[in-house]
């Protein structure tokens, strides 16, 4: 006995059984958090690297600048504490440069750059807010935020992300309470907390509840271990 298969009905199964498969390898890719003091991280995927905020030379930043080459590098504002992007140059790996708000395109992650206003040493300085995906794991860097109050748009932009991005303190920043007060509003599974001392990291953590979370050196995580997570304050040890 011999049955005829509809054409478009196995070409339809093949197609979902390669999203299947497709979805399973994304969510198990390991991705690296590398936190180098101030708001400077690394980000790594894989061939993929991201560099945010990296200090620039004429930064008043104490630690040791680290050097790298990075695919994508990403500046939330022209200030030296966090405009350093010649600092991610290494042999032939120049990056892509994002200065500002807009929407991009580079090796097939879109991002998104919102604009927002803040106060450093009492200088007005636009400030962008970055989105992203990065293989099923969604990333939004909130760069030097002082004002806890967005816009409604702008948080209708980025709330619901997997992993935020936080500044606390510096003086000039969020203090640690409206810090943590804004980054539970915007709903991410993951808050991983920036450019803070150890008074403000205190604070931050108290207000939280959270003040048994033992840092880690780098957080690696994948995609499927986000599953279930709600708020939950990763600090990473800067190095």
């Amino acid at each position: 006995m011999y049955y005829t298969i509809d054409k478009s009905l196995l070409q339809g199964y093949l197609r979902v059984k390669k999203l299947s498969l497709f979805s399973k390898i994304c969510y198990n890719i390991i991705m690296i958090i590398t936190y180098l003091g101030k708001q400077f991280f690394k980000i790594q995927q894989g061939d993929l690297v991201l560099a945010f905020n990296p200090i620039g030379k004429d930064s008043q930043f104490s630690g040791k600048a680290s050097r790298f080459g990075s695919v994508i590098a990403l500046s939330t504002t022209n200030h030296p504490d966090y405009n350093g992007l010649d600092m991610v140059s290494h042999g032939e790996t120049v990056p892509f440069e994002i200065r500002g708000p807009g929407d991009y395109e580079i090796k097939d992650i879109f991002i998104k750059g919102i604009m927002t206003e803040t106060l450093l040493g009492g200088n007005k300085y636009i400030n962008t807010i970055y989105s992203l995906s990065i293989e099923n794991i969604s990333i939004c860097f909130l760069g030097a935020v002082n004002n806890a109050k967005l816009n409604a748009s702008i948080i209708e932009e980025i709330t619901g992300s997997d992993i935020l991005f936080v500044p606390i303190g510096n003086g000039d920043l969020l203090n640690p309470e409206d810090a943590y007060k804004l980054a539970v509003s915007l709903e991410p599974k993951v808050i991983i907390p920036m450019d803070y001392d150890e008074k403000t990291l205190k604070a931050f953590l108290k207000e939280a509840g959270q003040e048994k979370v033992i840092p880690v050196d780098k957080l690696t995580i994948k995609a499927k271990e986000l599953l279930g997570r709600e708020g939950e304050i990763i600090i990473c040890n800067p190095i």
